[in-house]
């Protein structure tokens, strides 16, 4: 079988990004002088994210980070400017009055005239002795630029003549930073030793130096509101503030980022400082504390290492909880980013971590592997239990405060022996959100209760498994505990007695399991690849699917557990359909997915990935859109897929009519098949009553006979009908027409009639098949009747229509009208039917094949009947 052409996911579609705030590149604050407020830009990825610097709220993004579209209007956020012309990758950028300059990797300088998107001014550095590595304007100073090189040499230039107007000797180190102080004629100059000089370029004196023990200087700032004070950033996180005045080192805030400092920025006039780094975070630090140190005054931050878990948090599947491999736990809403929290980070004791003689670090738990939450009693009390890192100790969390919780669980059967190679390996809160299971590597499995976190018992007399618990799973209704182990076992145990129900043996071991509680199909991944679906109610494997590459790391339902989705190291994310046992998507990623998560509303579907650390949406297109879904054949390639940003992705115009175009051209036949019987697309009025008309007409007779109306209508008369034909005109003179009735035009035969005489010469009746289709009720009536001897009609013609109710039959379609039609016939003709031998022979072939008809009908309702029964009592 070839394989398919479908490009990408038929059912996925990447939306956008969540938990992304910033990078490894500086943040840029402008003051909006019609808001009058700070906004603060930031780039991930692709996308810009502003943010207001008194909320930290997102407000906007924009799309196409491209190193050459440099110009953006911040206003309606469009790209405005695009610039072409360097032949490498840009890394330093400035704006210049109404030019902008820009340096790439080859050492190559530009000035660009911004409106006229022209180049203005170029300049080639030598990188043997001046590779430019930082770049500013000083104040006051016309078309005066000043470049810092990698040897430490600074060189001021003027633009607009094109002259190098003085060279700085330097101080024989890398140039990494270069910042305006608030004073005139003087630049602090950041160096690579970790040297700040505070530097004097229009005597060429430095007028002061310092000296941080943290690695290079990553960037500078100066405080603007009275006191005269420098901010210095690191590489390992920690902000240094200088006092220029007394020359000295004032304050040390450590670890005020993850990872190196990529901006500093002193709001002018405020006492406030910005902060971003690569550790995905966006800091806002006040000064108003005793000791020149800045408190955290706001923050947006995600996870600054990839998350290794996510799980959607509720019902609305408005929320997902993410743990990540920094060892916190985070809350991330679906709607907008002021619905976040952090859940914070892990601590074995909260009150010896506070005090401050102890390091944090000593007391921060390992990352989370695994946990489990339920919102059914997150009100009342802790509704999050988690595993972590080589830790035998659960803790708990609650998700209303946004805190660690108040219990550690941890068996005592170990004696709290934290040397012993034994840790919690899955866990599983139950639907009622009272009682949580953990199970352990040593093969325990014990039950706590969330409310009090007591130790409730334990399944199995000795443990539960000979190997490491892998996955543990409470059923919806608190009556089976479903655990698989190492041993390749996967056990059944009842719930309050913790008895074994029942075990079922696997090929291999299990990697992971995850239980759709509505259905009670267990998904177990196994070691070798491969994939078992255990019905927990009949207590067999009914599906296995096998595909993958590599090690599954996680699975998910759909919500009503049609779909069994699985992400795998292979970087395959593929969609199996469990009533039919197939692969119906497949698609793949640039980064293996690490784990899933469905939406409990099925509109989304979240993932992580390896080396990311954002949580990335994938919106459901069989809630928008009709798509067909197709098993895909063994030899399927499928196609990468690149992950969303941070911007809700726009289709292009046509690409959703590309996705099912065979499904829109598709028309269906007037019969799908001979052999089945097809009904007219008639409404009922137009053939269910025909054998009530009587009683319809007598139930709507009007009263009184209508009046005729004095004045002449607006509109023209019509005849009655649902074909409109306007009425002839009335003859002015109605007094001298005729009043005798002209027996001989009554008599006339009618289009029908004519139609049918030639039609059972020909033995086609289509033509008065398609009038009768045409008429109403009342018309269908007039022209049976007409067609009796003493309405002016023929025995020859009754034959006639019967061979068309014969022919209808025959054909299988219409069978609803020819039913109506054959019963107003008899009704009306019966009588002379028997009466005539040629009626009668014909009535009898149009008798044996309407029972010919029925038979085959009720063989296929019976047929239909069992498939039915059997597909809602037997098993998948």
């Amino acid at each position: 079988m070839p394989a398919c052409s479908k490009k990408g996911s038929v059912i996925f579609s990447g939306f956008r990004a969540l938990g992304l705030y910033s990078n490894h590149l500086s943040h840029v604050v402008r003051y909006h002088k019609k808001h009058r407020e700070f906004y603060v830009v930031t780039a991930v990825g692709n996308c810009f994210h502003t943010y207001n610097v008194k909320l930290i709220i997102s407000l906007n993004y924009l799309l196409d980070l491209t190193l050459f579209r440099l110009i953006t209007d911040v206003a309606s956020m469009q790209v405005i400017h695009t610039y072409t012309g360097h032949g490498a990758d840009v890394h330093l950028l400035l704006p210049f009055g109404d030019h902008i300059i820009s340096v790439d990797r080859d050492n190559v300088v530009i000035v660009w005239d911004v409106e006229s998107e022209e180049e203005y001014l170029q300049i080639t550095f030598d990188k043997v002795s001046f590779e430019v590595s930082a770049v500013m304007h000083p104040s006051t100073y016309l078309n005066k630029i000043l470049f810092g090189s990698c040897q430490g040499g600074l060189q001021l230039w003027n633009v607009k003549s094109n002259k190098l107007l003085y060279t700085f000797p330097g101080w024989a180190s890398g140039v990494t930073v270069l910042q305006q102080t608030p004073a005139v004629d003087v630049v602090g100059v950041g160096l690579s030793s970790g040297q700040i000089v505070i530097h004097n370029i229009k005597f060429d004196e430095s007028m002061m130096k310092f000296q941080q023990d943290w690695g290079p200087v990553t960037s500078l700032s100066f405080r603007t509101d009275g006191h005269p004070v420098m901010a210095a950033g690191s590489p390992v996180g920690h902000i240094g503030l200088w006092d220029l005045e007394e020359k000295k080192l004032v304050c040390q805030m450590r670890e005020a980022h993850n990872t190196a400092i990529a901006g500093l920025t002193f709001l002018h006039s405020e006492p406030l400082l910005i902060t971003n780094g690569a550790d995905n975070a966006i800091r806002v630090w006040i000064f108003d504390t005793a000791g020149g140190g800045g408190r955290l005054l706001r923050s947006r931050l995600g996870h600054s290492a990839p998350p290794s878990q996510v799980r959607h948090h509720g019902l609305n599947g408005q929320h997902i909880l993410s743990a990540g491999q920094d060892g916190t736990l985070q809350s991330f809403s679906t709607v907008h980013e002021k619905f976040n929290r952090s859940l914070g980070h892990g601590s074995i004791n909260k009150k010896k971590s506070k005090k401050k003689s102890l390091r944090y670090e000593q007391l921060k738990l390992p990352a989370i592997t695994t946990f489990a939450s339920e919102s059914a009693r997150q009100d009342d009390w802790d509704s999050i239990v988690a595993c972590h890192r080589g830790f035998l100790m659960t803790t708990t969390w609650n998700y209303q405060k946004g805190s660690m919780g108040a219990h550690k669980l941890e068996p005592e059967r170990f004696n709290k022996n934290r040397a012993l190679n034994v840790h919690a390996t899955a866990v599983d809160i139950t639907s009622c959100g009272n009682f949580v299971v953990v199970g352990i590597s040593s093969g325990h499995i014990d039950v706590y209760n969330m409310q009090s976190g007591m130790h409730r018992g334990q399944y199995g007399e000795d443990r539960a498994h000979e190997g490491a618990v892998r996955g543990v799973s409470v059923d919806g209704l608190n009556q089976l505990t479903i655990s698989a182990g190492a041993d390749n076992l996967v056990k059944m145990w009842k719930f309050k007695s913790r008895q074994l129900v029942h075990s079922v043996d696997l090929a291999s071991p299990p990697a992971t399991t995850h239980l759709h509680r509505d259905s009670g199909m267990l998904a177990i991944a196994l070691d070798d690849f491969t994939l078992n679906v255990l019905d927990t109610e009949t207590r067999r494997i009914v599906r296995r699917f096998s595909g993958h590459r590599g090690q599954v790391n996680d699975m998910t339902f759909s919500p009503d557990g049609r779909w069994l989705i699985t992400a795998s190291m292979d970087c395959t994310i593929r969609t199996w359909d469990l009533p039919s046992g197939c692969l119906v998507d497949c698609f793949l990623v640039d980064s293996a997915a690490v784990s899933l998560t469905m939406s409990p509303t099925g509109n989304f579907l979240a993932s992580s990935h390896v080396d990311n650390l954002g949580i990335y949406l994938w919106s459901n297109n069989t809630l928008c859109c009709m798509v067909s879904l197709r098993p895909l054949p063994a030899d399927y390639e499928p196609t990468v897929i690149m992950l969303p940003g941070t911007c809700p992705s726009q289709v292009e115009e046509g690409e959703d009519e590309d996705l099912n175009s065979e499904m829109i051209e598709y028309e269906s036949p007037e019969q799908l098949d001979e052999e089945l019987v097809t009904l007219s697309l008639l409404p009922d009025s137009r053939w269910k009553n025909l054998l009530h008309l009587d009683i319809i007409k007598k139930r709507n007779k009007p009263k009184e006979p209508p009046k005729v109306p004095k004045a002449a209508p607006f509109f023209m008369p019509t005849i009655p009908g649902l074909i409109p034909q306007f009425a002839p005109p009335e003859g002015s003179n109605q007094e001298e027409q005729s009043k005798v009735v002209n027996f001989g035009v009554l008599a006339q035969k009618s289009n029908f009639y004519r139609e049918l005489e030639s039609a059972t010469l020909s033995n086609k009746f289509d033509g008065p098949v398609g009038m009768l289709k045409e008429m109403g009720p009342s018309a269908i009536d007039a022209e049976l009747r007409g067609l009796a001897p003493d309405m002016g009609g023929d025995v020859f013609v009754l034959k006639g229509f019967l061979k068309m109710v014969a022919s209808m039959l025959d054909s299988k379609r219409d069978f609803d009208l020819a039913q109506a039609y054959l019963a107003l016939f008899l009704k009306l003709h019966l009588r002379l039917i028997s009466q005539e031998p040629e009626l009668m022979g014909e009535a009898s072939r149009v008798s044996q094949e309407l029972e010919k008809t029925w038979t085959s009908m009720q063989t296929l309702f019976n047929q239909s009947l069992c498939l039915l029964s059997y597909s809602k009592s037997a098993l998948l």
